[in-house]
């Protein structure tokens, strides 16, 4: 599976201990011409982001023509540690940008200041039900996704088994020891997969319902890359690894990821989606407080909002454009699961029960 495919398997930044590991895994790379800190007027434009950031070199050659901007991207591990060195360095901002805050985790960086009003040009062929920060446009959404339940095909058939396509499903008894998920305090996938069944379960349920998974086998690991590369047995990372679970969570991505670039071209992917199992996650962007490049930092974001870059985004960061009219690529179309009624629930009720349902889940599961 192409290895930037939703390293998103980010810290839940519940912890406050993982600070120090955050501020200590920083790495960095760029795109064009090499460039010092960006200074005040200066033509480099800092995006600071996770691993998963990509972006097609022609695509990023292309605004820095139409801009004079050269883009360098510092990547900051996970999502979760990128968001969390981002808030501890607030006060001296590393770059001019910071992308890949999704709506489970926004309210933190909204509520610790972290990004200055911008509205972004472009925003107008945005759908309003992905714009969470209308009022003050203090992050501007560029993509989404889903994250589901995964299985292996090739298993299923195997067995004559039908697979799980809902939450519901996943409890019962044929699928005991099947599915492997990975820990809500350090992993998006794992904290979305959470908080889809708190949509579905409700806060009178959803505890309930992870002792049942608990009492069926669910296996639990640190993040994304542990689960989907080295425990599921529909990957070819995984096949590679010998995993043994059919199941899986991850995105509604994963099936173009595993067949981009194979010849000949398969009929179907080997990984299909529990399409009733799915939690929609929104991407941001946000231009950082005290960026000492506020012009090319706005430049870059409305840049995110082109077509351009929506289009290009598919087959790098294997997201959904936000942008109406935006195509998707073939292989996307083709491979992918569209899923229709994905669970969410509004970012008020998140940033005000995340952490307290982290602790209750922690306590029940672990």
């Amino acid at each position: 599976m192409n290895s930037t495919i939703r390293r998103r398997a980010l810290g839940a930044l519940v912890l406050a201990t993982a600070c120090a590991t955050a501020l200590s895994a920083c790495g960095g790379s760029s795109s064009g011409k090499k460039s010092g800190g960006a200074a005040s007027g200066s033509k480099t434009v800092t995006v600071v982001s996770h691993d998963s950031f990509a972006a097609s070199k022609s695509v990023l050659a292309a605004f820095t023509k139409e801009t004079g901007y050269t883009v360098k991207v510092l990547r900051g591990g996970d999502a979760g540690a990128a968001v969390n060195q981002a808030i501890l360095t607030k006060d001296h901002p590393r770059g001019d940008v910071f992308f890949g805050v999704d709506n489970t985790l926004l309210s933190r960086a909204l509520d610790n200041g972290l990004f200055d009003p911008y509205t972004a040009k472009g925003l107008d062929q945005v759908p309003a039900d992905v714009q969470l920060d209308a009022a003050k446009h203090r992050a501007t959404p560029i993509d989404s996704g889903d994250v589901c339940v995964n299985y292996d095909r090739a298993y299923f058939a195997a067995h004559k088994l039908a697979p799980p396509q809902s939450f519901a499903d996943l409890v019962k008894p044929q699928y005991k020891n099947l599915l492997v998920t990975e820990n809500v305090a350090t992993s998006s996938p794992g904290l979305a997969f959470m908080l889809g069944s708190v949509a579905t379960y409700g806060d009178a349920g959803w505890q309930g319902y992870w002792k049942q998974l608990k009492a069926n086998g669910v296996e639990v690991v640190d993040g994304w890359e542990q689960a989907y590369n080295d425990r599921f047995s529909g990957s070819s990372a995984g096949k590679k690894a010998k995993g043994d679970r059919p199941l899986v969570v991850s995105y509604a991505s994963s099936p173009p990821a595993e067949v981009v670039g194979v010849t000949p071209a398969p009929a179907e992917s080997p990984v299909g989606v529990a399409t009733g199992t799915c939690f929609r996650q929104i991407e941001f962007a946000g231009l950082l407080h005290g960026a000492k490049n506020p012009a090319g930092g706005k430049a870059f974001i409305d840049f995110m909002l082109s077509k351009a870059f929506q289009q290009d985004m598919p087959l790098q960061m294997y997201v959904d454009p936000v942008v109406k009219g935006a195509a998707e690529p073939e292989e996307f179309v083709k491979y992918g699961a569209k899923v229709e009624h994905p669970t969410t629930l509004p970012p008020t009720e998140i940033a005000a029960k995340r952490d307290d349902w982290v602790k209750a889940w922690t306590s029940t599961v672990l």
